[in-house]
């Protein structure tokens, strides 16, 4: 039963939009951060990451912070770099103001969970929290 409902909200995530009235959607913010980390896809990565989006990566003991810019030149180095990964995502928290969603990259020999807060800043959906961790 979980699988169902993680697989009918994963498929509709895939095909998600902005809205018409040009607000950003939770599944678009998402959507646009997986295809951006996975695929090296970057349209419209900047419009979903609030200008003060924070990024940590904690890797063994050591924990790593990243501003949007820093993210956003990593990624812009990187372009179009195909992760050799499968994807999952499951929703841990959901509201009207906010979500946390958990995005697992499983690699051969390991996976980096990463835990993407999105917020309702009334002009969209926006994400303003990245932590990775490694296991």
């Amino acid at each position: 039963m979980l699988g169902l409902a993680l697989l009918v909200c994963c498929g509709g995530a895939v095909n998600a939009k902005p809205t018409d009235d040009g607000k950003l959607t939770k599944n678009y913010a998402i959507n646009t951060y997986v295809d951006a980390m996975t695929r090296g896809k970057l349209s419209g990565l900047n419009d979903v990451l609030d200008k003060s989006a924070a990024f940590n990566m904690v890797r063994g003991k050591q924990v790593l912070s990243f501003t949007k810019k820093q993210m956003l030149d990593y990624l812009q180095n990187n372009k179009n770099t195909e992760q050799a990964c499968t994807t999952s995502t499951s929703v841990v928290e959901n509201n009207a103001n906010i979500a946390i969603i958990k995005v697992d990259m499983k690699y051969e020999n390991f996976t980096r969970s990463n835990y993407i807060t999105i917020a309702n800043t009334g002009s969209g959906w926006k994400i303003t929290n990245v932590n990775s961790v490694f296991s």
